[in-house]
C-alpha cells in the first residue's frame, strides 16, 4: 500500500507539472487552513491503541467542508493510507484536493501532512532535524513539511507546518526545552528562507504546543524587520471588544484547544506570516469555525486565513 501510495504522489506531481504548463489560474483569493486531527490512524498502534472512528472521521470531514481551503496543513495525521483514505472521503463530499505530502518523521506513529487544491511545485521534507541540549542529541520527533504552492501564475509561496513536542513529560529531557529546541530549528529553517530573499512568501503553521508568551512561539515568530505576524484567527460570533488594556489581544474567542484533564481552553494552533505575506493577507477571511460538537473529531479546532494574489 505505501508503493502504492508513492506511485500515487509521484503522478500528482505529473499532473501538476501538466496543469502548470497548459492552464492559467483564474481565483485572485484563496485559503490556508492547519488542523490537528488528533490521532487519525486507520489501524492502532503499539502505543496509540485506537484507531479513528467513523463519527470522529466524519466530523473532520464537516469541519474542512466548513473551511473549504485551498490548502490544508494536517497535524497527528497517521500513516499515507490513513491521508489518502482522507483525501478520498473528502473527495467524495465536493472537497478535491489533487495535490498532498506526507512527512514520515522519527515519530513512526503520527505525522505532519498537506492536502493542496493548488499545485505543489516544490518539497523540502525536513525529517532528520537535529538539536543539542545538555550536550546530548535530540531529532525533531515529527519534523517538518515544507512546500512551494503556486496559487496564480504570478503567485508563489512557501508553506512550513509543524507539530512541536507536547507536554508529556519523557525521561530524556524536560519538555519545555525540548519545544523549545524545536523552536530554535524551525526558526533557523525560516531565517535561511529570508537570507535567500527578504521578500520570501512564507506561511509558517501548525500546533506549537505552547501560548503566544511562550519561548518556543516567540523563537519561531522572532524579531525585527523579520518577525512574523500572527493572524490570530477567532470565532465569528459577533465580539468586537478591545483587548484591556489597550495593547492586549481583543477579547473574541480565539482557542484553539481543549485539554479536558485540567479544564482548559488555549490557543496554541498558529498561522504566521512572512512581512511579504503579510501584504496579501485579507484578515476579513480569517476565523475560527464554529461547528458544533466539534470535539467529537478532534481535541483542537481548525483555524483558516485568506489571502489574495494580487500584486502588493
Amino acid at each position: 500500500m505505501f508503493r502504492t501510495a508513492m506511485k500515487l504522489r509521484f503522478g500528482h506531481w505529473l499532473f501538476g507539472f501538466a496543469l502548470l504548463c497548459s492552464s492559467a489560474f483564474a481565483a485572485d483569493t484563496f485559503r490556508i487552513a492547519t488542523y490537528n486531527v488528533e490521532n487519525y490512524l486507520d489501524q492502532p498502534t503499539a502505543t496509540r491503541p485506537h484507531a479513528k472512528s467513523p463519527e470522529a472521521k466524519a466530523k473532520i470531514r464537516e469541519s474542512i467542508r466548513a473551511l473549504n481551503p485551498e490548502v490544508l496543513a494536517l497535524e497527528e495525521m497517521g500513516g499515507p493510507n490513513a491521508l489518502l483514505e482522507l483525501r478520498a472521503a473528502l473527495k467524495a463530499d465536493g472537497q478535491d484536493f489533487p495535490f498532498w505530502e506526507h512527512v514520515p518523521s522519527y515519530d513512526t506513529n503520527i505525522h505532519i501532512a498537506v492536502l493542496s487544491k493548488l499545485p505543489i511545485v516544490a518539497r523540502r521534507p525536513h525529517t532528520n532535524e537535529m538539536f543539542l541540549l545538555d550536550g546530548r542529541r535530540f531529532r525533531v520527533k515529527r519534523g517538518f513539511a515544507e512546500v512551494d504552492i503556486q496559487a496564480a501564475d504570478h503567485f508563489t509561496f512557501t508553506l512550513l507546518a509543524a507539530h512541536l513536542k507536547s507536554h508529556l513529560t519523557t525521561p530524556e529531557a524536560d519538555e519545555a526545552e525540548e519545544r523549545l529546541g524545536e523552536a530554535k530549528v524551525l526558526r533557523q529553517i525560516i531565517d535561511s528562507r529570508f537570507a535567500a530573499n527578504p521578500n520570501a512568501k512564507l506561511v509558517i503553521v501548525g500546533d506549537f504546543n505552547d501560548t503566544k508568551d511562550s519561548a518556543p512561539t516567540k523563537e519561531i515568530i522572532g524579531h525585527g524587520k523579520l518577525k512574523l505576524t500572527d493572524t490570530r484567527p477567532a470565532e465569528r460570533n459577533g465580539d468586537t471588544a478591545p483587548g484591556q488594556p489597550p495593547y492586549f489581544e481583543p477579547r473574541d474567542v480565539a482557542w484553539t484547544y481543549f485539554y479536558g484533564k485540567t479544564d482548559s481552553y488555549s490557543r496554541i494552533d498558529y498561522i504566521l506570516l512572512s512581512p511579504a505575506m503579510k501584504r496579501n493577507w485579507l484578515a476579513d477571511e480569517t476565523y475560527i469555525p464554529a461547528i458544533p460538537n466539534w470535539g467529537i473529531g478532534s481535541d483542537h479546532r481548525p483555524i483558516v486565513a485568506g489571502f489574495s494574489t494580487a500584486e502588493k
